[in-house]
């Protein structure tokens, strides 16, 4: 009788500790029709997701370059950071959706071609695909967005085009692309861009460069995120994402800016998502 307690209350133990584990699908797809394609994308479900019936808020979490929506699965550790975040109070349970950027062609943006438009699948079909396929509090104050490198440019590129849609905004190592003019002239020479118009190039750099976005933006639109951008001492992107904390500062917008010791790797994103976690976390709550 003894041994038979002892077995159910092991199973009770395992079954108990099961239901309090968020669940990670890294491997989900919708159809787009502007992309013309299957788009692949993970999401993390907080632990008590499956056993409620209330709506939750969304952190929008972006990969880097070479990356797939598994990046944050595989090497950051989203379920295991999460789970331990949400367990210890430091963040609120939160629905985490991550999209692939890296099929087709790679990066966040409409092409300058206008032959890729990504930003467009973003924002009209991938956005409301989740929103209303997960139980999802569909307004401002609930949505957030991250993103490392390639994803923290789209981080910061996404919340300026949109301040009404994130309540807070966290790139890490961001990517700001080329960081003149002159230079991005001489990526599109050496992509062989058809496009040759002045006018054109100019005014999509002027609306896909970071600080021409906070320099041309009101301050109650930059107001209304709250940033937190965090970039290694020794990371070889430093210059975009200081300068980025300088234009914020020049137009007295609050922000957090973060330098700590680290490069651009793996083990310094997976410390800053806790801290990001707990930064979106902050706009969720009601004070």
């Amino acid at each position: 009788m003894k041994n038979k307690l002892l077995l159910i209350f092991s199973i009770c133990s395992v079954l108990i500790s099961f239901s309090q584990n968020g669940k990670v699908y890294d491997n989900l797809t919708m159809k787009s029709s502007i992309l013309k394609g299957e788009r692949k994308f993970a999401v993390y479900l907080p632990p008590d997701y499956e056993t409620s019936q209330r709506s939750y808020p969304v952190l929008y979490l972006l990969h880097g370059s070479g990356d797939d929506q598994t990046g944050w699965v595989q090497f950051g550790e989203i379920l295991h950071i999460a789970d331990k975040s949400i367990k210890e109070g430091t963040s609120t349970s939160m629905i985490v959706v991550m999209p692939d950027a890296n099929t087709g062609k790679k990066g966040y943006f409409n092409s300058i071609e206008e032959h890729w438009l990504y930003e467009d699948f973003f924002f009209k079909e991938f956005m409301p695909y989740v929103e209303k396929t997960y139980r999802i509090k569909s307004d401002k104050r609930f949505r957030a967005i991250a993103g490392l490198s390639m994803g923290g440019g789209g981080t910061f590129v996404y919340a300026l085009h949109h301040p009404e849609l994130f309540s807070s905004a966290c790139p890490l190592s961001a990517s700001l692309g080329p960081l003149s003019l002159e230079s991005f002239k001489n990526r599109l020479k050496n992509n062989n861009s058809s496009i040759t118009d002045e006018t054109k190039i100019q005014t999509y750099f002027e609306q896909h460069y970071v600080i021409s976005l906070i320099e041309n933006k009101t301050l109650d639109d930059l107001k209304s995120v709250r940033w937190f951008i965090d970039c290694g001492d020794d990371d070889f992107l430093y210059e975009g994402n200081s300068l980025a904390h300088i234009a914020l500062r020049k137009k007295n917008v609050p922000h957090e800016y973060r330098v700590r010791d680290g490069a651009h790797t793996w083990t310094y994103w997976r410390e800053s998502l806790p801290a990001v976690l707990s930064f979106v976390s902050d706009a969720f709550h009601q004070h």
